[in-house]
């Protein structure tokens, strides 16, 4: 089966009606943070109410022993804007023959266009599992390894990963989709509700949540 990019037209074709949920600060809500995306303002520890209330729903249906580690929500929309011109910058550099509609499809693989962003709308969390002492579990790749670090292993269903990691993906997969995630196919660790992507992946008939700026 092939995987819908960000970058597909049907995901922008997508209609917002903005629902005006506040963005709130998952910190001290019972969630373990972790602070590697941590920013001055500490806009990284926020999500829509909506998506954390379906997180904590998450959190509750894991086995015991593991718990969810939240690293990075909210991204303001001129910070995603700038990650993902600078990786279709390196692309552009690694393939020059590349025309420009396949540069933004390629980077679209792992940096959302700012218009259309999860994370912009406060609807995305990259999020991966801790064990009983607090260590990250094996999942296969670092948290944001890119395709071309990761030679493809960063994406969910990849095979070229060990069996355990491929149990850890399934027992993080099977508690956010149960409390109404979606993944993103090219990052184990990309989960949203309420943007585009998840309207589009779900049937909505129209997304809740689109970019918004932290007050």
């Amino acid at each position: 089966m092939s995987i819908v990019l960000m970058s597909d037209r049907r995901v922008a074709a997508i209609p917002l009606q903005e629902c005006g949920e506040r963005l709130v600060d998952v910190r001290a809500q019972g969630i373990p943070v972790d602070f590697r995306k941590q920013d001055e303002g500490g806009a990284f520890a926020h999500l829509r109410q909506g998506l954390l209330t379906r997180l904590l729903h998450a959190q509750s249906l894991l086995p015991c022993g593991v718990r969810l580690l939240f690293v990075e929500g909210y991204r303001p929309p001129a910070l995603q804007r700038r990650y993902f011109e600078e990786y279709a910058d390196e692309l552009a550099e690694s393939h020059p023959n590349w025309p420009v509609a396949r540069i933004r499809e390629a980077a679209s693989r792992y940096v959302s266009p700012a218009e259309i962003a999860p994370h912009s709308a406060g609807a995305a969390v990259d999020v991966t599992l801790i064990d009983h002492l607090g260590l990250e579990v094996d999942m296969g790749t670092r948290m944001n390894a890119s395709p071309e670090e990761s030679d493809g292993a960063c994406y969910t269903d990849a095979p070229a990963i060990t069996s355990q990691a491929r149990t850890n993906r399934a027992t993080l997969g099977r508690a956010l989709s149960a409390a109404g995630l979606v993944n993103y196919p090219t990052e184990w660790w990309h989960w949203s509700y309420g943007d585009r992507y998840w309207a589009l992946s779900t049937g909505q008939s129209a997304a809740l949540y689109g970019p918004v700026e932290l007050p």
